[in-house]
């Protein structure tokens, strides 16, 4: 530590983007306080101190009872040294209060011994605390700080502390206690645990009711007993007489599963839901009652946030305004969704070409490497693609890759396809993927770009290029407005009307999911636009990014300035509202015990506000229970590193593992784990099933593409017939009465996918239903259908909801591809407790499924419709061989992923 005194300030670039520029003093001659810009903030009274993580730099944020208080722009580095320096600070006059007061510590011992001996309960750190707290004078409120650390005291002091204090300074002294504690209480409750909820208890069930860290997360997998844990821990806590009901507040995330963990709590401890002391609920209800209670008048919250789709329209809305009322707006924002729909990554980013072929493609064209632009012409690239549209866009007239003959050096005649070519002036115009240092990407194409040069020469064609390095540099549409006006060809540009009219739907939906997460940041972490366009530079496609930093400004701008005016608030709005009462002590926690349920999905926003009451109230627990393998809900901003660096934001505790899935059999179990454990940042867990292993769990099935579509909803009403009649055929393997059914789930994407449309139809032996992915989620069924397992914008995975524009926003994205929509189709694969079908485009099948053949070997089996099994393209591996037709009606035997595989042969007997 410093020798008398240091001063801590934000780093000097980033103070440009501050609007405090903060100071802090440490003085070590002055322990009791630290002096924090003009004024003191008193040693005493901080409880925690811990480092966070912005957009631009780290932050250290200083907790007491009654405030929070935020010193950003910071290093890595310097955050922690200055955490570290403020810890080592706090400890200088905690040994002061100690020395004060020796005279108090044979009591301080004498509490620690009772509560050690009595070995009534699992003793937490803060209970060791709680008990030293209870002894009066400045050494037992020195020694039950939570930021007390022994070995920052003196030696000389450390040697006058009582030997029972090793149950707070030593760690291993109070984990052999606790161990020793969990034995016994296993043993001792074993009757108690066996008739829980009408079931018993695993052991890994077990130990976490019983275990009460100062913060617990107990990491499950699906299907493993997630609320009936939750509900079995509540009953424990009330049964030892550890926490009064109304102490306990029990959260989740929406009001039904609020209502059945109430309900099931209830029946647990016979009671009506009613008259339950405990508060079961939900995050936006508890910020509503928290501002109700403070500010003696609920909130008026805007009147579109109960509606699912009300936030999107009012965003809309929004856009709709700027677009009349703002020309900047109008303009940047008809460039995002006409030249910039996704992001122009080199193809170097890329483990490899096929990777690179399924960003660039949509779903729209018939070669999976297309792109439709504006036009209704299909290009190749995206950079193609930004030329194309601006070309539509001025309405200027052009003609794609139009066959044209050049002269050879030795005077032969060859023919080329120009990239675009103008019948107005009789223009070649070429774009070569050619960097800023004269290199490719692709093998050869420099050498082929000179003889198209001087091909181009040969035969007096009037020629122009374009590279990807104007791209790169924001060049390009000037260069190529340059070389038409140079030519008088006309530019007539279109009207936003026109423009508006024609964008793709992918494109909306792109972009107003991005939009939506983006709002949300912006205004729980207060960012800036300088922030977000310093942010934009480390980006790939840099120009898309800083427009687009420009478009989520205004659009956030707006979004806050129309809630003012209506003097309305959103859901995001009332949580942090909530959050800063909590903080300033305007409201007073009653809660000693939080449980959170569902924790993968947490917030930044929902994670303050329980750091809030947790630091507000001395020896406050909390209790968090979820499957970092199921957070699917970043579009509501939930960030799974809240869950995955647990410890980091809610300090030292105790995570325990739900192993075992009660849901699918041991094939799918293990697939589906392993599956999701292809990303090294999921917690790994080693799961098992209470049900046998199923061969074959996992069939996937091609469906043929018919007038350019496939038609799943026809194959999910054959799987639908072909189930009825294998179960009617061994019914009595299953059926428990003439009404018994068993349950199929129909599982989509997006709702564009859903079969039912028409109603759902009936049958004997299986009763059919279907939702998305996402509402699925802690659903269950003996069998499901996944629709449309094929690559694509709107396939599996999703690529418009994987956009790099959203790490303008989030501090620490995701660095594995399609970490989320993978955590989705676990979600969905996991639903099923006997086995899935996944129904694919035939020419193009999802990465996933590839994926689950190298995990899961022959339990997943290729086969038609009907059940026939299909054998493996020998050419491509990849595929599958399916039966199609020629143009000509000529039957043949080819690889399902046509165009890409060429391999055919005849029909057997042909």
């Amino acid at each position: 530590m410093f020798a008398r005194s240091k001063t801590y300030r934000p780093s000097l670039w980033l103070r440009l983007f501050l609007a405090d520029n903060w100071t802090l003093t440490l003085i070590r001659s002055q322990p009791q306080d630290v002096k924090l810009g003009s004024g003191k903030l008193a040693s005493i009274d901080i409880t925690a101190i811990s480092v966070t993580r912005a957009l631009l730099w780290h932050a250290v944020e200083i907790r007491t009872r009654d405030s929070v208080t935020n010193l950003t722009g910071l290093s890595g580095n310097a955050a922690r040294q200055l955490r570290d320096d403020l810890h080592s600070f706090v400890n200088l006059h905690l040994a002061a209060l100690i020395d004060k007061g020796k005279g108090q510590l044979m009591a301080v011992d004498q509490a620690i011994t009772a509560i050690v001996e009595g070995k009534r309960q699992y003793l937490a750190q803060s209970d060791i605390s709680r008990a030293i707290a209870e002894v009066p004078g400045s050494a037992s409120l020195a020694l039950s700080h939570p930021l007390f650390h022994a070995a920052l005291m003196p030696a000389a002091l450390r040697t006058h502390l009582p030997t029972s204090f090793r149950m707070l300074t030593d760690a291993e002294e109070r984990q052999r206690y606790n161990e020793a504690f969990v034995e016994h209480e296993m043993r001792e409750f074993s009757s108690f645990f066996d008739q829980l909820e009408g079931l018993s208890l695993s052991d890994e069930q077990r130990e976490a009711c019983i275990r009460l860290e100062d913060s617990n997360l107990l990491v499950a997998c699906a299907g493993s007993g997630k609320s009936a844990t939750m509900v079995s821990k509540v009953s424990y806590v009330l049964e030892k007489g550890l926490h009064a009901p109304s102490e306990i507040l029990v959260l989740a995330f929406n009001k039904n599963a609020a209502d059945q963990l109430k309900d099931r709590i209830a029946r647990q401890l016979g009671v009506e839901a009613e008259e339950l002391e405990c508060r079961i609920t939900t995050f936006h209800a508890l910020g509503l009652g928290i501002i109700k209670e403070a500010e003696g008048r609920p909130p008026q919250l805007a009147n579109w946030v109960d509606n699912a789709h009300g936030e999107a329209r009012f965003i809309d809305g929004i856009i709709d305004a700027l677009m009349k009322s703002n020309e900047e707006f109008r303009t940047l924002w008809l460039d995002m969704l006409l030249l910039y729909p996704k992001a122009d990554i080199p193809p170097s980013q890329f483990d490899s070409a096929e990777e690179y072929r399924r960003h660039m493609a949509d779903n729209s064209g018939k070669r999976p490497e297309s792109i439709l632009s504006q036009s209704g012409i299909y290009v190749k690239s995206l950079q193609e693609l930004k030329i194309a549209n601006w070309l539509w866009q001025h309405s200027v007239e052009f003609k794609y890759e139009r066959r044209t003959k050049v002269q050879d050096e030795d005077g032969g005649i060859r023919h080329v396809d120009p990239d675009f070519y103008y019948p107005a002036t009789d223009t070649i115009h070429e774009h070569f993927a050619i960097d800023a240092d004269g290199t490719s990407p692709f093998r050869d194409y420099v050498k082929h770009a000179k003889l198209k040069r001087a091909g181009y020469a040969r035969i007096g064609a009037d020629f122009f290029e374009t590279t990807s390095a104007q791209s790169a540099d924001g060049s390009l549409l000037d260069q190529l407005r340059s070389e038409l006006e140079k030519r008088e060809i006309e530019l007539t540009p279109k009207s936003p009307e026109e423009i508006m009219k024609t964008i793709p739907s992918v494109v909306m939906t792109r972009y107003r999911k991005i939009i939506g997460v983006c709002i949300k940041h912006i205004r729980a972490s207060s960012l800036t636009l300088e922030m977000l366009q310093e942010k934009a530079k480390t980006l790939h496609d840099k120009h898309r990014a800083t427009r687009f930093a420009k478009v989520i400004w205004l659009i956030t701008q707006a979004y806050s300035q129309k809630l003012e005016q209506d003097e309305r608030i959103d859901f995001d709005s009332m949580i942090g509202d909530a959050t800063k009462l909590v903080e300033a002590g305007r409201y007073r926690s009653p809660y000693s015990l939080i449980l959170v349920d569902e924790f993968q999905d947490i917030s930044d926003s929902r994670a303050k506000l329980i750091k809030a009451l947790k630091h507000q109230r001395a020896f406050t627990k909390m209790f968090a229970v979820g499957d970092d393998w199921q957070s699917i809900y970043r579009f509501t901003g939930s960030d799974i590193t809240i869950f995955t660096e647990f410890e980091a934001n809610f300090g030292a505790s105790w995570q325990g593992r739900l192993q075992r899935t009660y849901r699918c059999n041991q094939t799918l179990a293990e697939a589906a784990a392993r599956f999701i454990q292809k990303n090294p940042a999921q917690m790994s867990k080693q799961v098992t099933s209470s049900r046998p292993a199923v061969r074959r769990s996992i069939r996937a099935i091609p469906v043929k593409v018919e007038w350019g579509k496939p038609r799943m909803g026809d194959a999910c009403f054959k799987v639908f017939e072909r189930l009825d009649r294998f179960l009617s055929g061994i019914q009595s393997q299953w059926r428990e009465s003439d009404e018994h059914r068993l349950k199929v789930l129909v599982l989509w994407r997006y709702n564009m996918l859903d079969p039912f449309h028409a109603g759902s139809p009936m049958y004997d032996c299986i009763e059919v239903s279907g939702l998305s992915f996402h509402r699925s989620k802690g659903l269950e069924a003996d069998y499901t259908i996944l629709m449309d397992v094929s690559e694509g914008d709107y396939g599996v995975p999703s690529r418009i909801e994987d956009d790099e524009l959203l790490n303008l926003v989030i501090p620490r994205p995701e660095e594995f591809e399609y970490a989320e929509e993978r955590r989705l189709f676990y979600v969905a694969l996991t639903r099923a407790s006997r086995g899935t079908f996944l129904l694919y485009n035939s020419s193009k099948p999802s990465r996933f499924i590839s994926e689950l053949c190298a995990v899961a070997g022959d339990d997943v089996r290729f086969e038609t419709v009907d059940g026939v099994r299909l054998m493996q393209c020998p050419a491509c591996v990849t595929g599958r061989l399916i039966e199609r037709q020629t143009e000509g009606g000529i039957s043949i035997i080819g690889c399902s992923s046509h165009p890409r595989c060429s391999y055919v042969r005849r029909p057997s007997g042909v």
